[in-house]
């Protein structure tokens, strides 16, 4: 390796690991900040909070490291270009391409690097921080209850419309279901608002509801008496319940009960569940349609045979020719109540395949999105490292600006295409290359403008043709005046 690349390397890593320390850290506060509601109120000790954000660092290094090469690359090459050192450079017969060149293979390496990150760190931090949140969420009962689902919380199912307050501790709209010793749902609770007053240390849950009733079904000896007597209800302003939650709170947080989500797998094993789930998926379809045709009146008379006048019974319309209107009535009113049931079984299906797809689709983005940081790395460094060139402008001021500007554009852009493949808009393949594929040529074309001591956007040869386009405009309109 010659002085030159060694400098270059030397200087170039050091702002480098600089700002993925920096983007590093923000990026961890933030993620902090966002799962605050389900840290904080435990008493868990830093120990614990701390192994939750190392679990969930790898994560953010997709996001992280493409911000870090594109700025670091920045600030590198512009100060070399604003202290005259690739002036110097080029004075001695070395070119901008000869001064990448080590750099770019530092990036090779450091995608492949990255790949072999994508393929066995973040599937294993995955693993370990969804697990750790999952058993985080059992110590606090107001953190375990979801709005607008039913939450079993020891010997009850409760579900709220709204949590409010302090910790979420106040609830709004509460309908809970209590199993009774013969393990049945024998006990129905509803109230307006409601208030969980103990402390995550208590043995037992202290659940105060307001203006409600309770409902109990009153099962008696003999079965003439069920319909006399069906239920009772008892209203009630303040109602004081008791739920015992010593096994609730007996959480194990070493502990994996989710281990299959399409975050935590390799490829290989990504491969494998993408064949398996197409080939379900198909089954399915197939299935479907063939009960569909077997289950249709006129599809079980044809017989799976294409659908003709010919092909129908001859008896299949002897229900119109009648003089008894109340047959045909009550043959269409039959119909309509099969059709409008049909579309509803439709509607679900439809549902359902939609839901499998986009399964299936959310496994072959995150297969091929390990891919892609093995060139996004390396195509952002030569956009950093030509516009650097280019604006000859280093330091923290105008590249920190342009860099957020152009990896915002690349970040969303593959957002964007993502969520339109979800739901089968675009392919799974598109959206994951869709980000690489457009800065791929912009990268090219860069580097060629930089080596060639081109800027980046030469205004005149804009302003020049639209200047001569305006000419002829007004020029044609004095013309049209004239022959008027």
């Amino acid at each position: 390796m010659k002085i030159i690349d060694r400098y270059i390397l030397k200087t170039y890593l050091s702002s480098l690991l600089s700002v993925f320390t920096i983007c590093m850290f923000i990026f961890v506060i933030q993620t902090f900040w966002l799962y605050i509601d389900e840290l904080a109120g435990k008493g868990l000790d830093i120990f614990i909070i701390g192994k939750f954000l190392l679990y969930y660092s790898p994560k953010l290094i997709p996001l992280v490291l493409p911000l870090s090469v594109l700025l670091s690359s920045l600030m590198t090459y512009g100060s070399l270009a604003e202290n005259y050192e690739f002036a110097a450079m080029k004075s001695t017969g070395i070119s901008l391409q000869r001064a990448l060149l080590g750099l770019s293979i530092f990036h090779l390496f450091l995608g492949i690097g990255t790949f072999y990150f994508s393929n066995h760190i973040i599937p294993y931090g995955e693993l370990k921080s969804y697990n750790l949140r999952r058993n985080l969420a059992k110590l606090e009962p107001t953190l375990a209850i979801r709005e607008g689902i039913f939450n079993e919380i020891g010997d009850i199912n409760i579900k709220v419309s709204r949590k409010y307050g302090d910790n979420e501790r106040f609830l709004e709209d509460i309908i809970i279901h209590e199993y009774t010793p013969n393990n049945e749902n024998n006990v129905v609770i509803k109230a307006e608002r409601g208030e969980m007053k103990s402390e995550t240390t208590d043995p037992n849950l202290k659940l105060v509801l307001y203006n409600g009733n309770r409902y109990e079904e009153v099962i008696p000896k003999k079965s003439e008496d069920r319909r006399r007597i069906p239920h009772t209800k008892v209203a009630f302003e303040e109602y004081e319940m008791n739920i015992d939650l010593s096994e609730f709170n007996k959480v194990d947080l070493e502990q994996e009960n989710y281990t299959s989500t399409f975050k935590m797998q390799k490829i290989n094993q990504l491969n494998k569940n993408i064949d398996s789930l197409e080939q379900r998926f198909s089954k399915e379809q197939n299935a479907f349609s063939q009960n569909f045709i077997r289950q249709s009146s006129i599809g079980s008379a044809i017989n799976n045979k294409p659908l003709t006048i010919d092909s129908l019974p001859k008896n299949i319309f002897d229900f119109i020719i009648t003089d008894e209107n109340w047959k045909l009535t009550r043959v269409l009113e039959d119909s309509k109540s099969k059709l409008q049931l049909t579309l509803r079984n439709l509607n679900t299906k439809k549902k359902s395949f939609f839901a499998f797809q986009k399964f299936i689709n959310l496994h072959k983005i995150a297969l091929h999105e390990k891919y892609t940081l093995i060139f996004a790395a390396l195509f952002l460094f030569l956009i950093g490292a030509s516009l650097g060139a280019i604006i000859r402008k280093g330091g923290l001021g105008l590249p920190l600006v342009l860099s957020i500007i152009i990896f915002l554009t690349y970040h969303y852009i593959g957002l964007f295409s993502k969520n339109a493949a979800e739901d089968n808009s675009i392919s799974p393949f598109l959206a994951a290359w869709l980000s690489t594929f457009i800065i791929a040529p912009v990268a090219i074309l860069l580097t060629r403008r930089a080596s060639a001591d081109k800027g980046f956007i030469n205004l005149l040869n804009i302003y020049y043709p639209l200047q001569e386009k305006f000419k002829k405009l007004v020029s044609l309109k004095k013309e049209t005046k004239k022959n008027e």
